[in-house]
């Protein structure tokens, strides 16, 4: 009789003597043998503890925490392509739906189907924006005659490095609006003398990167609404309301700053940042039809329909916004607003801890958006890239940068609250800043011969 080796032996095996537990597994080319799935993963996920945990990362604006239904309903769905919608017509019936209740909760004045479409992220749906405002912008040229070889943008030198982007691979020059030292967001008045006939369109930020708060959006497009009636132009508003498009509709209801205001075309917002939803779901809203050039939509015939398409990115999953739609089911206007409020005081109440510590400013306290930001009063014996540091030993990470041109020498500290973050981490994570700054305090961090702190 012959012997077979059986791969189930392995189940009654301690768990790190086989061959992925005892054998060193190539790292930069196909391993030569298979391997049972249980030891797979298992290598796997013992590597990955390496990562910092996504909780306690106070950096990002991605979720890091669904309930257990949405997960569920996700992993049913990683399977299903987005672009194979006569395939999946219940996954692009609920995009749909997705869409239209962004576009009525940004207050779009439309008839029937709103305009616009889900994407991977805030990062293609700014693409997007920019190209329909270039192509509006240079159609309107080309039927005045004019040259269209010198369009620019107009924005705040705080914008998320995806504008540049755009800008630089769509031939776009970037016009940037300084921020100041006691002011971290842009002035309408300043930003307005960025602006000329070649400008494709103005971009103000709801919820700014490095502080969290607001942008003057009404103060900008009334101004741009009136050069517009005195030259003559149509220049554009979009707005970027990647971070806070999601919290002002519940914070802020009276704030004007969407389609409400007239010259605002289309907006776009990060479904995985305050939409609650995790990675990677944003949208992109237009205005109205007449906004979304015809040029830029590309009809397929694709697995035996004609399909529609407008996004840079072609295959991609449905589950993104199938969680979505089960956060827009699940909670509602109320449960938003009870969850953006709650958000709210956490973050308060993490702003008076730390101004409670003596050492800090707080810059943004939560009330724009759930963020706090704080600097230093005295950084002549640490900096808070030494905070940084020293809470990164104990599992907090909390991102110490400096401040946009023309604020480059003030350094702050920030902290993202997002669903998942109560008061209780809120708590440890002050009384490990307030260990931190008693440990720095006590023992400065070492200067280096000629060039002041290690970290500047």
């Amino acid at each position: 009789m012959v012997h077979r080796h059986d791969s189930s032996e392995s189940l009654i095996d301690p768990a790190y003597t086989g061959r992925l537990g005892s054998v060193q597994v190539p790292k930069n080319r196909m391993p030569d043998q298979e391997a049972a799935p249980e030891a797979v993963y298992r290598m796997i996920h013992d590597e990955l503890l390496l990562d910092g945990s996504s909780r306690l990362n106070m950096a990002t604006f991605v979720t890091t925490w669904m309930d257990p239904e949405a997960e569920k309903l996700m992993a049913e769905t990683f399977d299903k392509n987005m672009i194979d919608k006569d395939e999946y017509p219940q996954t692009a019936e609920i995009e749909r739906r997705c869409v239209n209740i962004v576009a009525e909760l940004f207050h779009a004045p439309t008839q029937g189907d709103a305009v616009g479409v889900s994407t991977l992220g805030s990062s293609e749906a700014v693409m997007l924006g920019g190209l329909a405002m270039k192509w509006k912008w240079r159609a309107r040229r080309e039927a005045a005659g004019l040259p269209t070889d010198r369009p620019n943008l107009v924005m705040g030198s705080n914008v998320q490095v995806v504008w540049e982007k755009f800008c630089r691979y769509w031939d776009v020059e970037p016009r940037y609006v300084p921020v100041a030292t006691d002011r971290f967001t842009v002035d309408a008045d300043e930003t307005m003398s960025y602006v000329d006939e070649n400008t494709i369109g103005v971009v103000p930020i709801l919820g700014t990167t490095h502080t969290g708060e607001f942008e003057p959006i009404k103060a900008i497009h009334d101004k741009v609404v009136a050069y517009n009636a005195e030259h003559g132009t149509d220049i554009a508003l979009h707005v970027d309301a990647a971070s806070g498009g999601f919290v002002a509709p519940f914070l802020h209801p009276d704030l004007e700053w969407d389609f409400r205001l007239p010259q605002v075309k289309s907006i776009n917002v990060s479904g995985h940042k305050y939409g609650l939803t995790y990675p990677g779901i944003g949208f992109v809203v237009w205005r109205a039809a007449e906004e979304l050039p015809e040029d830029l939509i590309f009809h397929v015939n694709y697995l035996g329909g004609d399909m529609p398409t407008f996004t840079l990115n072609f295959s991609r999953p449905g589950n993104q916004v199938v969680g979505q739609y089960y956060n827009f089911v699940r909670l509602g206007r109320e449960g938003y607003t009870k969850v953006m409020t709650g958000l709210r005081n956490t973050a308060r109440f993490l702003a008076d801890g730390i101004t409670k510590l003596g050492v800090f400013d707080v810059i943004s306290d939560g009330t724009d958006i759930p963020v706090v930001s704080f600097k230093l009063n005295d950084a002549s014996r640490f900096t808070v890239f030494h905070v940084s540091d020293e809470l990164r030993r104990h599992g907090w990470q909390v991102p110490a940068y400096t401040m946009p041109p023309n604020a480059e020498e003030i350094s702050v500290l920030r902290i993202v609250v997002r669903e998942g973050f109560g008061r209780d981490l809120a708590e440890s994570l002050l009384s490990a800043l307030g260990d931190a700054v008693d440990r720095l305090t006590a023992t400065p961090p070492a200067h280096e011969a000629g060039s002041g702190f290690a970290h500047t």
